[in-house]
């Protein structure tokens, strides 16, 4: 029997839950990043996305309009009904679904059902983004969700990019030196229990299993799942050896410079650790989880 042709999904970008959009920005900025415009959602959450060179991007994500964010979690709107879920159950911050690209949303929601990981209905919608020149131009997306019941504090979704957001080059051109994500990292005391998750949401069956956890590759990107030891021993983080259920925990930028990187959280009076050659920024008001940086 011939087994269908899997293509594995890469990360596409991060949802980042905050409390208030102008926090973010000025974290953000103290970090070295280019924040694009603020831009609004047709179901009453905004972003301030920061858009790296290697195609993926940051979503920091509050809510604008709480009644229509209501409004649209009570008409079947997954991706609002999750956000309201995890701002519920963990606060206003912190990292709460990976997005993964895909050029076709709609056959990832049939594989998603099939497999029993489905998260929700499909989402379709457009939104408006101003450029750093003036001009406003129009992105539009189709979101199919995967999810397990017994992590409630973090989805996955597939992203359909119907017509991509016209991202201006000078975007992408960040003080810190940043280019590219180069890993997402959760944390659960046995990562393996979500292996089938990961492996189906990605559609990639190849996994590396190790006494930290487990690794799948998603594009350029790896997104791995921690135990409480592996959390200790790469980013000096303490977490419950009895909670379960996945939890976003950190992102890993690649820099081209990691001196020049050093130099301005020096400056800017960023606290930072150094581990295992890269620098590591704790969690902070408008930044919800930790922040590496490695070349």
């Amino acid at each position: 029997m011939n087994l269908p042709t899997r293509t594995a999904r890469p990360l596409d970008h991060l949802v980042l839950p905050v409390a208030e959009l102008g926090r973010a920005r000025r974290r953000l900025a103290d970090l070295g990043f280019t924040v694009a415009e603020d831009a609004r959602h047709p179901f009453g959450t905004e972003n301030a996305c920061v858009f790296l060179s290697d195609n993926t991007y940051l979503e920091p994500l509050a809510v604008a309009s709480r009644e229509e964010c209501e409004a649209a979690a009570l008409a079947g709107n997954a991706f609002i009904a999750r956000d309201h879920a995890f701002r519920f159950r963990q606060g206003p911050e912190g990292l709460s679904a990976i997005v993964l690209g895909t050029p076709d949303a709609a056959a990832d929601h049939i594989r998603y059902r099939s497999c029993g990981i489905s998260g929700g209905e499909m989402l379709e919608f457009s939104r408006p983004m101003r450029l750093p020149d003036g001009r406003e131009g129009l992105g539009s997306f189709r979101l199919a969700f995967a999810a397990d019941l017994r992590a409630p504090d973090f989805f996955l979704f597939s992203c359909q990019r119907i017509r991509a957001l016209p991202v201006d080059s000078a975007l992408h051109n960040h003080e810190n030196g940043v280019v590219g994500i180069a890993e997402v990292v959760l944390s659960e005391p046995n990562p393996t229990d979500f292996q089938y998750l990961l492996q189906e949401a990605v559609d990639e069956r190849e996994v590396s299993a190790h006494s930290f956890g487990m690794d799948i590759q998603a594009g350029s990107a790896k997104l791995s799942v921690m135990n409480p030891a592996g959390m200790e021993a790469f980013y000096g983080r303490s977490v419950s050896a009895t909670e379960r259920g996945l939890r976003g925990r950190a992102v890993v930028f690649r820099v081209t410079d990691l001196e020049a990187t050093r130099a301005l959280f020096a400056q800017n009076d960023i606290e930072f650790a150094e581990m295992g050659g890269r620098l590591i920024v704790p969690e902070a008001p408008g930044q919800g989880v930790i922040f590496a940086f490695g070349v």
